[in-house]
């Protein structure tokens, strides 16, 4: 299956016993094959984004993915390895998770009741809906529909599918990075947006020992930063346009874990960088991802990230639940 040799970890001791090793993520790749999408990497000139000449960045198209996010690896993967009763599924979201365990329990016949935040999308929300979920609108952030999710699968003994915070999840999600970096050898550097840090997480259990992990964030959604500055997870107060997707109040423990083993750096950027980002992405590529996605190209646009001319850089563009109707 693989094009590539994954080196083994040299810092397993570092690491939370629950964070899923390298060769973890490799199994959930193997289950997964049939389960997903392989998703299309592109060669972008650093020009067409508006940076300065240098080698070529490839961008993979991880929103053509089931559900519209890489978020269908880490529902499926759960899926796979744990059983469920008849009660069904739950979880919390801010959209995009609730949509990938929506599809994924719809593949199985699974009933799925997702909670997400009066702040969701209503593009998200439509999606959820579109799959056939219980969709229960609760709370103003995510962290209170988590709440909410908790007390529904306290009462219905339903399954509880974490968005970020679960080792299956964060295999799943950390397969993205195994597929980007057998489609193209010799990554140094891999940008991922981060919420609550199940992909830049994942990422780094896959790969992070012999890639740099790139944490991108808005800087009003920034848990991963404000753990970095404070030595450990710590509350946020989230906002901004990039709240629906990376409005967890605080990074995931497993995902704290994983970044901190490899010392993956933080990017933070503003509101008007990141629409403005979105919006270069359509008018010269056509593609379309939601806001918080684009993080990881108004890094480097605003030189929150400074890459090397001859940095050979993979930025994962994780997530297009979003309406053309919010383009220019």
């Amino acid at each position: 299956m693989f094009g590539v040799c994954w080196p083994a970890r040299s810092r397993a001791n570092q690491i939370s016993s629950k964070v899923p090793s390298s060769d973890e993520v490799i199994e959930a790749y193997g289950r997964l094959n049939d389960l997903v999408r392989r998703t299309p990497v592109i060669a972008v000139e650093r020009t067409t984004l508006g940076l300065p000449d240098g080698v070529a960045i490839q961008l993979k198209l991880e929103y053509l993915q089931h559900s519209g996010t890489f978020k269908a690896r880490g529902a499926s993967h759960f899926l796979v390895r744990n059983a469920v009763g008849a009660a069904g599924v739950v979880a919390a979201s801010g959209g995009n998770h609730g949509a990938a365990v929506a599809w994924a329990a719809g593949q199985r016949g699974i009933p799925a009741n997702i909670f997400v935040p009066t702040i969701s999308s209503p593009a998200k929300v439509e999606r959820l809906r579109s799959y056939n979920a219980t969709v229960h609108q609760v709370g103003a952030v995510y962290g209170e529909s988590l709440i909410a999710s908790q007390d529904f699968q306290r009462e219905s003994g339903a399954t509880a599918i974490h968005a970020y915070d679960h080792p299956d999840v964060m295999a799943g999600a950390g397969t993205t990075a195994l597929e980007f970096v057998e489609q193209v050898e010799g990554l140094d550097t891999m940008l991922l947006a981060c919420g609550g840090g199940g992909l830049s997480g994942g990422a780094a259990c896959a790969v992070g020992e012999w890639t740099r992990i790139v944490v991108c964030e808005g800087d009003t959604t920034n848990a991963y930063a404000a753990a970095k500055q404070a030595g450990a997870p710590t509350d946020v107060v989230v906002s901004g346009v990039t709240a629906d997707a990376l409005g967890a109040t605080q990074i995931g423990a497993l995902a704290w874990s994983a970044l901190s083993s490899v010392d993956a750096p933080s990017a933070l950027v503003p509101d008007a960088a990141v629409l403005d980002a979105r919006q270069l992405l359509w008018d010269r590529l056509r593609i379309v991802v939601e806001p918080a996605v684009a993080t990881t190209i108004a890094a480097l646009r605003t030189g929150a990230y400074e890459a090397d001319p001859d940095e050979r850089i993979g930025v994962v563009l994780c997530g297009a639940n979003t309406k053309l109707s919010d383009f220019t």
